[in-house]
């Protein structure tokens, strides 16, 4: 498995003592293949994705990437890991404002050592944004700044891609476009993917589905 998620357990403080927010939650998702996770707010979901992202640490459990335990890593070795193996797209766009469109599409793959000249400007081409490439993200639509940080994410060739309501803040049109090319680009990278999404119907357009019912998959 390339992601193996083993009785993972969170809690945050709260007035009154720990707030569970996962109790014990075992996942696997394999090379290529693709994972809606679902649920409703404050279930877990996030919380889930930053702790196989490594932005968090458990409070108990594993999380294996590629045979690395990531919940064994310091805060470098975790950094190490997301550079080398790990892509994150957000619902939040977090382009770099003063970097232009090509800057911020090749961003990632500089850090992991992987640019390719012609990997950024296939993705480019592919997701439609040869046109904008010396543009700043200010002068683009809500739309174009997700295909450039989506583009930025599969430049660096990630193993596993991480997707957090990666279409939450486009409308319906421009969400379902985007999403066309997101799992077309994903699928030809042969990459796993975990997306967080609140819509059944995105989530019905992955291999597979969880759900989280107050931190527990249903």
């Amino acid at each position: 498995m390339l992601l193996d998620i083993d009785a993972i357990t969170k809690s945050y403080p709260g007035p009154d003592g720990p707030v569970p927010v996962l109790r014990g939650v075992t996942l696997t998702l394999g090379a290529g293949e693709s994972l809606a996770l679902t649920g409703e707010s404050g279930s877990g979901k996030s919380t889930l994705l930053h702790l196989v992202a490594g932005l968090d640490r458990a409070d108990g459990g594993r999380i294996l990437i590629d045979g690395t335990e990531v919940t064994a890593l310091d805060d470098r070795g975790r950094a190490a890991l997301r550079r080398k193996a790990i892509g994150i797209v957000f619902q939040q766009f977090n382009l770099i404002p003063s970097l232009d469109v090509a800057a911020n599409i090749a961003f990632q793959a500089r850090l992991s050592g992987g640019a390719d000249e012609t990997r950024l400007r296939d993705l480019a081409t592919a997701l439609g944004l040869e046109a904008h490439l010396r543009k700043y993200p200010e002068q683009l639509s809500g739309g174009q700044q997700q295909r450039v940080a989506i583009a930025r994410t599969l430049a660096a060739r990630p193993r596993l891609i991480l997707a957090d309501e990666p279409t939450g803040n486009l409308d319906e049109r421009t969400a379902d476009e985007v999403m066309d090319q997101f799992l077309g680009l994903v699928g030809e990278a042969g990459a796993a993917l975990l997306m967080v999404t609140h819509s059944p119907r995105l989530a019905a357009r992955l291999g597979r589905h969880a759900h989280l019912s107050r931190g527990r998959l249903a």
